[in-house]
């Protein structure tokens, strides 16, 4: 939810555009940064009031390429990108910049969000009984079988001495 409502920043960018305020002394009056002010009447200019009305949106990949693209081209700020592309925080366009630079195209891929799924592992029915696959794993799992009641044996011996010191006290 926003701080301030559609009334108020449309309030704010007319005082600004009527050229009585500044951004400073608006910024000032309700509380809030210089560039945030900036950055409405630069909204507003673009896209009238439909830049303060922002429903959830996701941005494909190509879109966030694109705002990247056109950033580079014409030397842009993030505050004028984020203004020219309707995107409601210019520091989503930084992200989408350092994301870029790290990982490449990848990175700007939306990620399913959520828990992942896991998948049982379906015993291979192609698997031959007694093929070399078949064997190595028969022969891991026996070896797994192996440490593990080795290590249930050593626990239960230590826990019979701690028994018997006890009972010689």
């Amino acid at each position: 939810m926003s701080k301030f409502t559609l009334e108020e920043k449309l309030s704010v960018v007319q005082r600004y555009l009527e050229g009585s305020e500044s951004y400073a002394s608006l910024a000032t009056s309700i509380g809030t940064a210089k560039v945030i002010v900036q950055n409405w009447v630069l909204q507003y200019k673009h896209h009238g009031v439909d830049a303060f009305t922002k429903p959830y949106t996701s941005y494909s990949a190509q879109f966030k390429l694109d705002v990247l693209h056109y950033m580079n081209t014409y030397g842009t700020s993030s505050y004028e990108t984020a203004a020219i592309f309707n995107i409601p925080s210019p520091g989503l366009v930084r992200k989408w910049k350092a994301q870029f630079q790290t990982s490449g195209l990848d990175a700007l891929r939306s990620k399913k969000k959520g828990r992942s799924i896991m998948k049982k592992e379906s015993k291979k029915a192609a698997e031959v009984e007694g093929s070399v696959e078949a064997l190595q794993q028969e022969i891991e799992r026996l070896r797994m079988e192996n440490a593990y009641l080795k290590k249930l044996n050593a626990l239960v011996q230590s826990k019979e001495k701690l028994q018997n010191k006890t009972k010689r006290k």
